[in-house]
């Protein structure tokens, strides 16, 4: 009898040649008596009898199967084999590992904005690691109507519900439309919340989740990136004059350069009038100012417009200039003047 006892053994192994599966079903259905169990480094063996949880081994190693493991089962622990008798089982080995996947937007999310009328297309970038957190979820939602389970199908799944996340969470910690890179860690913490939460079911985690970047239509980029600039400079007119300069040093001899140049030329002109003309009206003004000084008739200190009276001898502003004309000759003398220019005559 010895001689027959192992003919039909068999090993209980999942040879993984794939970095992507996270789970596969052995489903042979029939273990023989001497048949061994093989569990590799980074693999989960666990037993199920119609469909329920018989016992979990994680410590990597070649067991056989009747003395090591049978004898740890749940209410197969006192099973007898016999040359007709297998052990009706099956085994699911799982992959502890963690998985890096990337992901990426399939179509542009179409966020609102007051300020834009069709709202503001936008794209979005990054990656997240998931692994296998619960065997009972796993089991009773995949497991028991696949036979493996790969990264795609969870990334498959994670995607159909991304775009709802994104929209939901920029709404939420998204502070500037047109910056959300400067918030990518708040919008991508509440992403990661929630998409936990939908993954556990499938007993799955997910253990991190970034955002790598936003992107935007060609013409909104550029329109960020020449704000930027702007902000950075910090003036309008000097930022004008460095476009068109930077034009010319990438294009030049050609007809935009020349253009440029002959806008740099118009703007320095306009530049030149427009000090020219701040300062003859500054001259006007202080010319304006000058002839509607008053000057007391009796001491020739000059007075402020409002003065009523001379602060330096004390003489009546408007009795010192009524006095225009010499007391002695008669003739007109200049406001100030402390004698006739005609007669000589002191007029103080």
């Amino acid at each position: 009898m010895g001689l027959f006892n192992n003919q039909f053994a068999n090993v209980v192994e999942w040879n993984e040649t794939r970095d992507d599966v996270i789970f596969w079903m052995w489903r042979n259905k029939e273990i023989k008596r001497g048949s061994r169990l093989v569990i590799r480094p980074g693999q989960d063996a666990i037993f199920l009898f119609n469909g329920k949880i018989e016992g979990v081994f994680k410590d990597e190693g070649n067991y056989e199967i009747e003395s090591e493991i049978v004898p740890f089962l749940t209410t197969l622990k006192g099973f007898k084999f016999g040359f007709n008798t297998p052990l009706r089982a099956e085994v699911l080995f799982v992959n502890t590992k963690e998985f890096l996947v990337r992901w990426g937007t399939k179509n542009a999310i179409n966020m609102q904005n007051p300020n834009l009328k069709g709202g503001l297309p936008i794209r979005s970038f990054g990656t997240f690691t998931v692994k296998v957190d619960d065997y009972l979820a796993l089991i009773d939602r995949m497991a028991g109507v696949k036979q493996q389970v790969t990264v795609d199908d969870v990334k498959e799944r994670v995607l159909s519900r991304l775009d709802q996340l994104l929209m939901r969470w920029i709404s939420k910690e998204g502070k500037d439309l047109f910056n959300l890179q400067a918030n990518a860690y708040e919008i991508a913490r509440g992403i990661k919340m929630d998409l936990d939460m939908e993954l556990l079911k499938l007993g799955l985690t997910v253990t991190e989740f970034t955002i790598s970047s936003f992107t935007y239509p060609e013409n909104v980029q550029k329109m960020i990136e020449k704000t930027a600039s702007y902000e950075m400079v910090g003036d309008m007119n000097q930022y004008q004059k460095m476009a068109m300069l930077d034009s010319m040093t990438q294009n030049p001899g050609t007809q935009m350069a020349s253009m440029a140049q002959a806008g740099v030329g118009m703007a320095m002109g306009m530049e030149m009038m427009k000090q020219m003309g701040s300062i003859a009206s500054t001259q006007a003004q202080q010319a304006t100012e000058k002839s509607t000084e008053v000057s007391c008739q009796g001491c020739g200190y000059h007075l402020q417009k409002e003065a009523k009276f001379c602060p330096e001898c004390g003489m009546k502003v408007s009795e010192s200039v009524s006095k225009k004309f010499c007391p002695e000759c008669g003739n007109k003398v200049a406001q100030g003047a402390k004698f006739c220019n005609e007669c000589g005559f002191k007029l103080n």
